[in-house]
């Protein structure tokens, strides 16, 4: 009769057990510090929601109705921002990583990395003094001769600080973070499978999608979710940029335009006591939870993208 022979577990080394011990305290710290956030936030927000809704700013009907509108122009200016970045940014990306001479992509390269690194008050001013006026035209033409688009409703506005204005700046704001993290992405494509592609007869272009696209598409849902988070809480580009009002609507050239969660909470702040307060933090636990819930989607998108990549 065989005995089974005792394992033997390898000896750990000092480092090996500091490290691993540090990394177990950063993760529980960054568990804890959320779960600290979040109970705060709910603490706080709960005298807003008992209280009579009068009491409220604006007098609502209840504190959904107050909060409704600057939830949908959080989301509102934060897609219209996504959905111009991504593509100038992929772009970018892969003509630094596939396109652009050596030179060249690292001159664009630290670029970039600069851009990223702008506060968003000099974006604001930039929004404030230099694209408002030079968009009023543009959206002058746009209502005269598209007005029948909802999207275009006259009247239109005659500062141009409208939610479009906001979303054009928030695009170029997020554009540099989805360009850096998607030129890493595609740099890590492996070269032997664009190699093969080369090799089969595709062009460059074609090689890209056969190869650097699919290879790096968990890694672009990735960085745009981190986009689209920044332009979720920005807050100084929609205070200085927009005048806000509480209503809800897809114009994009009008002068009446729903305000953002971060933006409301800048302006009324300083001016808040009482239960405004605890509206206010109220409404910053709606930011918390839709970008939460946005990139818990991600997340699984992403996950079911590598196991299906996985089973292939």
């Amino acid at each position: 009769m065989t005995t089974a022979a005792p394992s033997v577990r390898a000896k750990q080394r000092p480092a090996d057990r500091i490290f691993a011990t540090s990394t177990v305290v950063a993760g529980s710290l960054i568990l804890a510090a959320l779960a600290a956030v979040a109970v705060f936030l709910i603490a706080q927000s709960i005298p807003a929601l008992l209280v009579d809704p009068a009491e409220l700013k604006g007098s609502p009907s209840s504190f959904w109705a107050y909060v409704a509108p600057l939830a949908f122009g959080t989301v509102w200016a934060a897609f219209l921002a996504l959905l111009m970045a991504l593509p100038v940014s992929l772009g970018i990306a892969l003509f630094i990583s596939h396109y652009a001479p050596r030179r060249v992509a690292q001159g664009l390269g630290y670029v970039i990395d600069l851009l990223a690194a702008v506060p968003s008050v000099v974006f604001g001013l930039w929004g404030i003094k230099v694209l408002a006026p030079a968009v009023t035209p543009l959206y002058t033409w746009l209502t005269e001769n598209l007005g029948w688009i909802p999207l275009f409703t006259p009247p239109v506005s005659g500062t141009g600080r409208t939610i479009l204005t906001v979303a054009i700046v928030l695009a170029v704001m997020i554009i540099p973070i989805i360009t850096a993290l998607c030129r890493e992405i595609f740099l890590q494509t492996p070269v032997l499978h664009q190699e093969a592609a080369l090799a089969l007869g595709a062009t460059r272009w074609e090689m890209i999608q056969m190869a650097v696209i699919p290879f790096g598409r968990p890694g672009i849902i990735s960085a745009a979710m981190l986009g689209l988070g920044r332009a979720l809480g920005e807050t100084m580009v929609v205070a200085m940029v927009l005048s806000p009002a509480a209503l809800i609507t897809f114009v994009l050239t009008g002068s009446q335009n729903p305000s953002t969660i971060a933006g409301n909470i800048a302006l009324n702040f300083p001016e808040a006591h009482g239960v405004g307060v605890n509206a206010l933090i109220a409404t910053g636990l709606i930011l918390f939870l839709i970008t939460l819930v946005i990139n818990s989607i991600a997340r699984i998108v992403i996950n079911r993208r590598k196991a299906f990549s996985g089973a292939n």
